[in-house]
């Protein structure tokens, strides 16, 4: 079958795999849209630790069921959504039911072949129905919402709360989409990029460009001096690291949602004195990946306009460097 295939450090090409061998209790799912994420952007820049070339990448994906081997509610044909997490169920943090901070968590596209392919084997217990009027398109970014929604479930946004984004990317707009529609009462969001806080600004978000302005003086003009709530650090960078606490409100929380690459520089004596709370969020769960689904076929959130690209799986290179530019895009799509 076709796959993309990560071959090499800023390296990917169009080749051959073969189609894989179904293991009891998989479903074989023909890919209608597969999307690029920042862990795909991770991998082919050569800084990933887990994943190996040749790779299929690629964990946002829906499809058409082929085959199944197994009994299941699915049936061929079914469009489904694919949850990419694949957990022990033996350590600790799954058998409390908490399979996505599993010991051993992997993914589909990281550490098996993924969705920039044809065909992809998935276990059963990982598919999600596509509701009737939500296309395959827009179903493929359940993966990113998943994540969006589980990030704003682990904060304690409550409705009138201010929140603070700190980067617009993917992820970084889809949590202030989610954020807002849970009752935010005003979501600032701020980013380098002049396209992707004009997409932002489009979505109802009030915009920063960190290159005109200083976050920490806009977003207290924005709280009466105070600070948001709630802060979301979705950039990875030290600059953004040093903002989060800089525009935190005294007893309020920060997320750490992005996986940063160095360790920054935090500083712990100004959280401790204003006892700012800090949590971290790692992928989603089984119902978060479901009210996702849920949230974009009620219209509650349209990700429509994040989808800047949509290419051919022939155009895999264009497409990783489209990503490369965030003035040209936020979400690449390829449908093999």
């Amino acid at each position: 079958m076709k796959a993309g295939l990560y071959i090499a450090e800023k390296q990917v090409t169009v080749g051959q795999i073969d189609i894989p061998d179904l293991q009891p209790g998989e479903a074989l799912v023909k890919v209608a849209y597969a999307g690029i994420c920042g862990t795909d952007m991770m991998i082919y820049s050569g800084k990933h630790p887990r994943a190996k070339a040749p790779l299929a990448m690629g964990h946002e994906f829906s499809g058409v069921i082929e085959r199944i081997n197994g009994e299941s509610s699915f049936i061929v044909g079914s469009r489904v959504v694919i949850e990419p997490t694949l957990s022990c169920g033996k350590c600790e943090a799954c058998l409390a039911g908490e399979t996505h901070v599993c010991k051993t968590l992997k993914l589909l596209g990281i550490d098996k072949h993924g969705g920039f392919a044809e065909y992809v084997a998935v276990p059963l217990d990982r598919l999600h129905q596509i509701p009737d009027g939500l296309s395959d398109a827009h179903a493929a970014l359940a993966e990113p919402v998943a994540v969006a929604v589980h990030t704003v479930r682990r904060s304690n946004l409550k409705a009138g709360d201010s929140v603070m984004v700190l980067g617009a990317g993917p992820i970084g707009l889809l949590v202030g989409m989610v954020a807002k529609q849970a009752g935010a009462s005003q979501v600032m969001i701020s980013d380098l990029s002049p396209y992707r806080l004009q997409k932002a600004e489009q979505l109802g978000l009030i915009a920063f460009n960190a290159k005109e302005v200083n976050i920490t003086e806009e977003v207290m003009k924005r709280t009466a001096g105070n600070g948001a709530e709630v802060v979301f650090e979705v950039a990875g960078s030290q600059a953004t690291a040093k903002q989060m606490i800089e525009t935190v409100k005294t007893q309020g929380q920060i997320v750490v949602v992005s996986v940063f690459k160095q360790a920054p520089a935090i500083d712990l004596a100004a959280m401790h004195f204003r006892e700012i709370s800090l949590t971290t969020t790692r992928c989603y769960s089984k119902g978060d990946f479901s009210k996702a689904i849920q949230l974009m076929h009620n219209g509650e959130i349209d990700v429509s306009s994040l989808i800047s690209h949509e290419l051919p799986l022939e155009q895999l290179a264009e497409g990783f460097h489209f990503m490369e530019n965030p003035d040209v895009s936020i979400k690449v799509l390829f449908h093999p």
